[in-house]
């Protein structure tokens, strides 16, 4: 199992950080007080959670007094934490609390400048043992997330996930697609008597559909198009893309491009799921 332990300095992208380890699967709980965390490591156990990330502030005075007691507890269970501290300068976390219109968690009723060299005392103890130190001055939130990405996901989570909609254009477009292709150039199916009971799910209408001119060509350059678009959705802090598939039914050629789309994408290591709309409706 990995504990990852998120913490550092108020404004300096707590939030940012935990969305990330979230969309890489990481399970993620807010504020827990520290000496909760080894039961709530049972308990992530229990249910076969592998992975659990954990946001700690300064709210507790007690926080960095209790770190070696909580250390020692996850250590006898075989979990060593791992401590991501996140920082930025004075000038940078008053303009960003300043923006937000929140105040600190130290600072009361006094001043915000004073709230920041309050917290940052407290907190050097933790930032000194930190496995990871990122300051984040002069990063956006998706060069924050693409930093947390890369130290805490592995391979393929570095990879846009997709989703891969088939859909009918009589019953008009998918309202959540982020990508839409038409396959109506394509002959349709629905016009081979043998093959109008059927759907782009069976071998002999997906055969009759991939044999006709176009299709591979199609799917050549929708692949190439993807590769070239993925990476940047992810540097842009998007991990998730809606493809859609459109055909006049949704019942023959969509479907059978989308799947043979997602065996292409999965089989280059993307994570793609399929979901044919409205397949089955007449």
């Amino acid at each position: 199992m990995r504990l990852v332990i998120i913490t550092g300095m108020s404004g300096a992208g707590r939030r940012t950080a935990a969305h990330t380890m979230e969309d890489l699967g990481w399970y993620v709980v807010d504020n827990l007080p520290a000496l909760m965390i080894p039961h709530l490591m049972e308990i992530a156990a229990n249910n076969k959670i592998r992975r659990v990330s954990v946001i700690l502030d300064v709210r507790s005075a007690a926080l960095v007094d209790q770190m070696p007691q909580l250390e020692t507890a996850l250590e006898a269970n075989g979990i060593r934490p791992e401590v991501l501290f996140l920082e930025a300068t004075d000038a940078v976390i008053v303009k960003r609390q300043e923006s937000s219109r929140r105040p600190l968690p130290l600072q009361g009723d006094g001043r915000l400048v004073e709230a920041i060299v309050k917290e940052r005392r407290l907190l050097a103890p933790l930032r000194s043992g930190a496995d990871m130190v990122i300051d984040t001055s002069n990063l956006t939130v998706h060069q924050l997330g693409s930093r947390v990405a890369h130290a805490y996901g592995g391979e393929r989570d570095q990879m846009v996930r997709i989703a891969i909609l088939s859909f009918g254009f009589k019953n008009g477009l998918p309202i959540d697609a982020d990508l839409v292709f038409d396959v109506r150039f394509l002959p349709n199916p629905h016009w081979v008597p043998d093959l109008r009971p059927m759907t782009g799910l069976s071998e002999p209408v997906s055969s009759y559909v991939l044999s006709q001119p176009g299709a591979v060509e199609f799917l050549d350059q929708l692949e190439g198009l993807l590769s070239t678009m993925a990476p940047g959705y992810v540097r842009e802090g998007k991990r998730q893309l809606t493809i859609a598939v459109g055909c006049t039914g949704g019942k023959h050629r969509s479907t059978a491009m989308s799947e043979e789309l997602a065996r292409r994408l999965s089989a280059v290591g993307y994570h793609v799921g399929v979901i044919h709309r409205d397949l089955g409706l007449e």
